[in-house]
């Protein structure tokens, strides 16, 4: 009979088994990230060092921690929790906390998503099992048997899962785990129907739990876990404390003070970090206080750098009698300017390129963020980014002064038009509070909906209800005001079929591009046999970049967009080539139709003669303003930090440490961002 080895004290045998995995996952992701494509490795032997050795200590930080669940697991594998009375006393507690989350108040409903129903669905669970257990003793070896197995196939499979996330996060993003990962929980729907739709998610599952299967295969073999309930708990849980104590002091002082002292190379510095343990911050602070985390300037000081602004670049604050012409403001999804001819591109965007030669192009203008709400944030407030979460996804937030709400104050109809579902990062909620009518795809027609993927229905489906929303609009005499939010140049990267031509992978990126790009064209086309045609201004510009990956947390090149203003026989072509910012756009147009503007933009009329050139743009954390050859960025911690700015042939661009300080362009930047954050 082959001997198997008694395992009593289940903890004490899986915990040491799985720091050993995470922290040889964590070692071979790192060392997959190192030499990705995406990674720029240009630092040194220091460096090198640091990026295990910290890494190393992040990841047992985090392992540790990550252990809580299978010790709480662990705590419950006796039989003394059932022992009357206290059995029974344990028992109506758990049976009123779960009745109390259930029906009356979940705590999770703040999150939104399908985070409140997994709590109660786990809590649920959690009730049936105490309950069958406690009525029918005879089953609970069994189960404590089949609980520590399935609690290691969990491990496993989430250790192997996250890895591999990792990896594809970062060759997506060029970053560990953020708030954009946070989003993807919330928003399970899109994400996961995204997730399949470009990735073999059949295959890859199997082979996670072949791979885990086999983990815990050989971590148990052997091994008889059937009397894994006699275990001394409370030795182990006072290790586990001291150890999640310790683990939590040294993570806050690496997470936060080493990464915020900072490494010349971001990529280093992301290396360095561990993926979950910044999920976990991103979730817990999707808003930074604007006065604990970042410089502020004495108010006064703050009203007479932004009063020289506005003394030289206002954007029709005493027009004269408006011009009421249409507004169809395009924002395209994640169209870098770098895939237009003119600055690079490789002939992929023909309708956009032809456009360039008949519009009014603003060559040196960057998008304000590397999300779709920030671009909305921009065009739509005019002001500089928010720090931590943009204020479009801020629910209950009310009081904003829009675009939409000055054009609706003129007359015009505002709709908000978007082929997915509004809820989507809140902005149904925020365009309604700032006037708009909101048109998603629940309001398109059905049966004329030429294509969809799990975000929603594709460009062309979008323009079309555009072109019967504008001609409704023109037949009631009213001008009207739409905002488009495209989606098709979005991963999975799938479209109408026919359409478009393409030597390669025709779920690719490039081709997502061409296809967004023919069904403006085909838009056009179409609006210029209408009669409100040549009473119409097309405006068209990026919401944010492909990617804004780089050697820094804010590389220009990552944030220049292309943005025009199209409009045949009123607005002149010509290309500006001035540093400007989302911000500027709306106002511009204000200025060129005589529509007075909302003296609470902070965005300016880029073709004023007094504009002062200055850009902004923002990460979740970092605040980028680009003025004079200078980035400054402010950071949490009250951090600052300035680059010289070098433009390369190409549009792209050399960030140098500043020696020294440029503190005009540091007290201007203080001065933005505080006034706007304090705003709201």
């Amino acid at each position: 009979m082959e001997y198997k080895r008694k395992i009593t004290d289940w903890f004490a045998f899986f915990a040491p088994r799985f720091l050993a995995l995470a922290l040889i996952l964590g070692l071979l992701v790192r060392i997959v990230l190192v030499f990705h494509p995406m990674t720029v490795v240009d630092w040194g032997i220091a460096d090198w060092v640091k990026i295990f050795a910290l890494g190393f200590i992040n990841d047992i930080a985090f392992s540790v921690i990550a252990l809580v669940p299978a010790f709480l697991v662990y705590s419950f594998l006796t039989d003394d929790k059932y022992r009357k009375p206290w059995g029974w006393v344990f028992y109506a507690l758990l049976t009123a906390l779960t009745a109390y989350i259930l029906f009356f108040n979940d705590i999770t409903d703040e999150y939104g998503g399908p985070l409140p129903r997994i709590v109660n669905a786990v809590l649920l669970f959690f009730w049936i099992c105490f309950t069958v257990k406690f009525f029918l003793p005879g089953i609970r070896k069994g189960w404590r048997r089949v609980s520590v197995y399935v609690v290691m196939m969990l491990y496993a499979v989430a250790a192997i899962g996250i890895a591999i996330s990792e990896v594809v996060f970062w060759s997506e993003f060029g970053v560990r785990f953020n708030f954009i990962a946070v989003d993807y929980l919330v928003y399970t729907n899109e994400v996961v129907g995204n997730i399949i739709e470009s990735y073999p998610m059949v295959p890859m599952t199997l082979g996670m739990l072949l791979a885990a299967g086999a983990i815990v295969w050989l971590l148990t073999r052997g091994c008889d876990i059937s009397e894994s309930g006699n275990h001394s708990w409370k030795r182990w849980a006072l290790t586990l404390v001291c150890l999640a104590a310790g683990c939590a002091v040294g993570i806050s002082w690496l997470h936060y003070g080493y990464r915020n002292l900072g490494g010349k190379n971001q990529f280093a510095t992301q290396l360095e970090q561990n993926g979950c343990w910044d999920f976990l911050e991103a979730f817990s602070s999707n808003e930074l206080d604007y006065r604990q985390f970042y410089p502020l300037l004495d108010p006064s000081v703050a009203e007479e750098v932004l009063a020289g602004f506005s003394a030289a670049g206002s954007a029709a604050v005493e027009a004269g009698t408006p011009v009421r012409k249409n507004i169809v403001l395009i924002t395209v999804e994640s169209l870098s300017a770098d895939f237009l001819t003119r600055y690079g591109g490789e002939g992929i965007t023909p309708s956009l390129d032809t456009l360039l030669e008949k519009s009014l192009v603003f060559d040196n203008l960057f998008a304000t963020g590397n999300r779709t709400v920030r671009g909305l944030e921009a065009v739509t407030l005019c002001i500089p980014p928010s720090s931590g979460e943009s204020l479009v996804k801020r629910p209950g937030i009310k009081g904003f002064h829009s675009t939409g709400e000055v054009l609706r104050n003129q007359g015009y109809t505002t709709t908000f038009l978007y082929g997915g579902d509004s809820y989507f990062d809140n902005m149904g909620e925020f365009f309604r509070s700032c006037g708009y009518d909101v048109f998603d795809k629940g309001n398109y027609d059905s049966g004329a909906v030429a294509f969809s993927n799990i975000w929603g229905t594709s460009d062309e489906d979008s323009y079309r209800e555009a072109l019967g929303l504008s001609d409704a609009s023109h037949s009631s005499g009213k001008p009207f005001f739409i905002h488009i939010m495209t989606i098709s140049n979005h991963r999975p990267y799938t479209y109408p079929e026919g359409r478009i031509s393409y030597d390669g992978n025709p779920m690719s990126r490039k081709a997502a591009v061409k296809y967004t790009d023919w069904a403006i064209g085909d838009f056009l086309a179409k609006a210029a046999e209408r009669p409100w045609f040549s009473e119409t201004v097309f405006v068209i510009m990026a919401d944010h970049c492909a990617s804004s990956a780089g050697k820094t947390s804010l590389p220009l090149e990552g944030y220049h967009i292309p943005a025009f203003i199209y409009a045949p026989g009123f607005v002149e072509p010509q290309y500006v080539d001035k540093v400007c910012s989302q911000i500027d756009v709306m106002p511009t147009l204000f200025s060129l139709l005589d529509i007075p503007c909302d003296p609470l933009f902070f965005g300016r009329d880029i073709l004023s003669p007094g504009f002062r050139e200055r850009a902004f743009m923002a990460t979740y954390q970092d605040l980028g303003y680009y003025s004079g050859g200078t980035l400054t960025v402010l950071s949490p911690v009250r951090r600052v930090r300035q680059y010289s700015i070098t433009e390369r042939d190409g549009w792209t661009y050399e960030e140098t440490p500043l020696d020294g300080e440029d503190g005009t362009s540091l007290k201007e930047a203080e001065a933005f961002y505080q006034s706007a954050n304090l705003l709201y």
